[in-house]
């Protein structure tokens, strides 16, 4: 996640919803020292279609939430469709100045019937500690548990929430839905736990679930530097009026210099920040963070309400919580009812805009409008609206991306048509740079210098801070590598041109065996698509290559990611990890690539390739080169295993 990325999402999805003007001071007063300003406001404009309440509401303990309440105009028996945000209620639903409440989900739809006196009642909520809501603010506050010790977390907050709202909104039907989008996503599923009787349905979109193992802060052990603006934005002050900021122009350059991420952030005085020491404090897969696992806390839960998963399979900030939920709570969907999943070609959040296209990569039809309007919108009204039709919604519906289509399954990934199967078929990386589903028979190798000193870069330099709408950030997972594949320090592996197309669907896992003569050092692995040299139909994609999954493991957790140690140097050891979920087919004419390397910089903090207690702290003097070597062919030798489709096909 970078720092620009949920500030100015927020503030680009405010300026999506049609809002009224801030509210005026009451003219009430009960003497000379009350308060000008009611306690809960009514707009009143008679040429806008919505009215707009503003109240506080009362938590168990006494805490009051603030909260935007958003009325169509003649709603009789309406649903409620609610968010609970650390990205200001206010400013998200009050940026438009418009007296139209047309076409939103907090930016999750286009069409605007949603909302008109048939439609749904949107309510915005600001979490505790953040904006206008009262209460301290913990970035994802766990459960009531070992790790809060309190009498409230989010599940209460919105059960208070709801439980307030079917009394005090006679236009409802007592009917709640709960959506949102990252950390709106993880708010959304922490009203799974204790439901409260009058959550219909729960859609969590691209949630923070898990920030050790793949989600914001952590990959595998790796730490997401580029994630420290937002952090110390996010906690240093309620409104966010604390801000970072970038004294460089290219980041690669910034972070470089900074030296360990620990370091950097303490030169800005963020060990007054608590998020940030407990970051530091456990840099391992401990019990600090396995018990606010939300994948983990929800396998043990009943499952009482229906949930719709959304997850896009380029998701820059949060790739791995929606597919761990859904793989811990599926199996208790005995009647295959209750838990939904859909899987698009978007980016953080994509599902909300234009979907044909994401960066360079083209989609044949605008496939989150399509979401949106046959399968989103369905799925809302079947469980929240008075006598809705029958949904047609798939307990799978995911996009296979190659062939550009919609798939409609009863699970994920096994869920393909009658005599379809998924088996694991073994890539070999392979001497002279190949890549072959046949091992060579002799044991060969390869080997690359990583250089701390000069890490690869995850984007193209240079990487800058540009605001939001020119940011490469939002679609760097689809940037051609190219540029990496030219370096010295990374390793390619390529098939042989196909000439059948090659589908896969599920998770491709990293076998590698490899030798460095460090104590410790990270490892990315691509899996890519490298396109014909020439496209006649698009000529700026001749010879791209596309990153189908890729992801990254901090060495010193090979074994264990709760228990680290360090590599035996210039010995051979095995690396394997699971790369993120893909839906995709190569097709005729593309070739299969696979990248090997150490360093995926800025975005990673780098490994000083020394083993040290905690790379947080680490020194200068710590960082030194290693020369890696890649184990080729024999029974050990280095492969990704992909889970390939065969058979009649992969949809119904």
């Amino acid at each position: 996640m970078q720092h620009l990325s949920r500030t100015a999402l927020a503030t680009c999805l405010a300026a999506l919803i049609g809002l009224t003007t801030a509210p005026i001071g009451s003219a009430q007063t009960t003497g000379t020292a009350a308060s000008d300003r009611a306690a809960d406001y009514v707009v009143n404009d008679p040429q806008a279609d919505f009215e707009r309440r503003i109240v506080d509401i009362p938590m168990r303990d006494g805490v009051k939430l603030h909260t935007i309440i958003l009325i169509p105009k003649g709603a009789h028996h309406a649903p409620m469709l609610l968010t609970r945000t650390p990205y200001d209620a206010e400013g998200m639903t009050n940026q438009a100045k418009s007296n139209q409440l047309s076409a939103v989900l907090q930016g999750y739809d286009n069409f605007p019937e949603l909302f008109n006196k048939d439609g749904y009642i949107r309510v915005v909520q600001d979490i505790r500690g953040k904006y206008g809501s009262e209460g301290d603010y913990v970035m994802n506050r766990p459960q009531v548990g070992p790790l809060n010790d309190s009498t409230v977390d989010h599940s209460t907050d919105t059960w208070d929430t709801i439980d307030w709202l079917v009394k005090h909104v006679p236009e409802s039907n007592a009917k709640v839905g709960i959506l949102g989008i990252s950390y709106d996503g993880f708010t959304s599923l922490m009203a799974l736990f204790h439901p409260h009787p009058a959550l219909k349905v729960a859609i969590p979109m691209n949630p923070m679930v898990d920030g050790w193992m793949g989600d914001d802060w952590f990959h595998h052990g790796a730490f997401r530097q580029i994630g420290l603006p937002y952090i110390y934005d996010q906690v240093n002050s309620r409104g966010n009026t604390l801000n970072w900021v970038n004294t460089m122009t290219d980041e690669y350059d910034f972070y470089l210099k900074a030296g360990a991420a620990g370091v950097l952030g303490k030169s800005r005085g963020m060990d007054q920040n608590g998020f940030f020491r407990k970051l530091l404090a456990y840099p391992a897969y401990d019990a600090f963070w396995q018990e606010q696992a939300v994948d983990k806390l929800l396998a043990k839960e009943p499952l009482k309400v229906p949930v719709m998963l959304v997850h896009g399979l380029w998701d820059q900030e949060d790739i791995y919580g929606a597919m761990a939920v859904y793989n811990a709570i599926e199996p208790k969907d005995t009647g295959n009812d209750k838990v939904f999943l859909v899987m698009g070609p978007w980016n953080h959040g994509g599902q909300r805009e234009d979907g044909s296209k994401l960066g360079d990569i083209q989609f044949g039809s605008d496939t989150a409008a399509s979401f949106r309007k046959d399968v989103l919108r369905p799925f809302l009204d079947h469980y929240l609206m008075d006598d809705a039709p029958p949904m047609q919604v798939a307990p799978v519906t995911v996009f296979r991306t190659g062939e550009n289509h919609w798939e409609h399954l009863k699970a994920w990934p096994l869920g393909c048509a009658k005599g379809c199967s998924i088996k694991p078929a073994s890539l070999y990386l392979e001497d002279g740079g190949s890549a072959s589903f046949t091992a060579q028979a002799t044991p060969g190798s390869a080997e690359y210098l990583s250089d701390p000193a000069k890490p690869v870069p995850f984007l193209p330099r240079p990487i800058a801070d540009q605001g939001y709408d020119n940011n490469p950030w939002p679609h760097w997972l689809v940037t051609d590598q190219r540029e990496a594949s030219s370096r010295p320090d990374v390793l390619t592996f390529v098939t042989d041109v196909l000439t059948q197309p090659l589908r896969i669907s599920g998770v491709p896992k990293v076998n590698l065996t490899l030798s460095t003569t460090g104590t410790d050092g990270d490892f990315v692995v691509k899996l890519i698509d490298v396109y014909p040299d020439v496209t006649p139909a698009d000529p700026k994609m001749g010879g791209y290559q596309l990153m189908v999954s890729a992801d990254i493991l901090r060495g010193r957790y090979r074994d264990s990611f709760a228990h680290p140690s360090a590599i035996p140097a210039n010995t051979p050891v095995g690396i394997g990890f699971n790369l993120p979920n893909a839906n995709h087919t190569f097709l005729p004419g593309h070739r299969v690539m696979v990248q090997v390397q150490s360093t995926w910089f800025p975005l990673y903090d780098r490994n000083p390739q020394t083993y040290v207690d905690n790379i947080f702290l680490a020194q200068p003097q710590d960082y030194r080169k290693a020369t890696i070597t890649v184990k080729l062919g024999g029974s050990d030798g280095s492969a990704v295993v992909l889970p390939v489709v065969s058979g009649a096909g992969a949809s119904e």
